[in-house]
């Protein structure tokens, strides 16, 4: 699946903005209200994206290019604080790609996300991805 939207900001601000706690939380908020992130975005790192229970996904960074290019490989689930990287469920989909490019234009910044999900997801992810990048967007256009 693929979303795009433009941002009257610099590829700095939007890339800062989506990608720090506070920024990723408010940008976040239509998939899970109060969504936040634990690790580092570095390249190889292990992240855990999370909802307020504790519950959510587990990934590494597979690629990292600065103010460029972001992908994550999610690598599995988390539940009560408890990570599944092997089970049938998750080997049914595991690994799946989430990348973010990003593009100077006109002043300002497209953005544009592509998201491998399984086919019972692409209904949610057609209906949230546009309110969350409208949020993005907001949240880097607002000085």
């Amino acid at each position: 699946m693929e979303f795009e939207i433009q941002i009257a900001a610099p590829v700095a601000t939007v890339w800062r903005k989506m990608f720090d706690p506070q920024g990723y939380t408010t940008w976040t908020a239509p998939f899970t209200e109060g969504s936040y992130f634990e690790g580092s975005w570095a390249e190889g790192e292990r992240m855990r994206f999370l909802a307020p229970g504790g519950s959510g996904m587990v990934a590494e960074i597979a690629v990292n290019r600065r103010q460029e290019f972001l992908s994550i490989k999610h690598v599995g689930t988390v539940k009560d604080g408890v990570e599944d990287t092997d089970s049938e469920a998750v080997r049914s989909w595991a690994p799946a790609f989430e990348n973010y490019r990003f593009a100077p234009v006109g002043g300002g910044t497209r953005v544009t996300v592509e998201q491998e999900v399984p086919e019972s997801f692409e209904d949610a992810m057609r209906e949230v991805w546009p309110k969350a990048l409208s949020a993005l967007k907001a949240l880097c256009e607002t000085q």
